[in-house]
């Protein structure tokens, strides 16, 4: 079992794009070990750049405190209004 429902069908498209090998583990019979291809690796390092990028542009203009405040605030509600909580 690869986890939560979704997460084997995110592995099998990965698997088929290219990104990530799949491995049964030497330990383990029931359970498989992935590894990123170098195109995987190539699509992380592509990924965290688009990440940097975005939120460089998110802050820009603002202060390191006044990006403090807002991130507590963020959380702040997270805490007040869990997910799930009206569902």
């Amino acid at each position: 079992d690869l986890g939560p429902p979704g997460i084997s069908g995110l592995v099998d498209r990965m698997t088929a794009a290219s990104l990530i090998r799949r491995r049964a583990d030497p330990d383990d019979g029931r359970a498989w070990r992935l590894w990123l291809t170098p195109a995987g690796r190539a699509a992380l390092a592509q990924s965290k750049a688009g990440l940097a990028e975005v939120n460089a542009r998110l802050t820009a203009g603002f202060s390191e405190a006044e990006i403090d405040v807002v991130a507590r605030w963020l959380t702040s509600l997270q805490s007040k209004f869990p997910k799930g909580e009206d569902e």
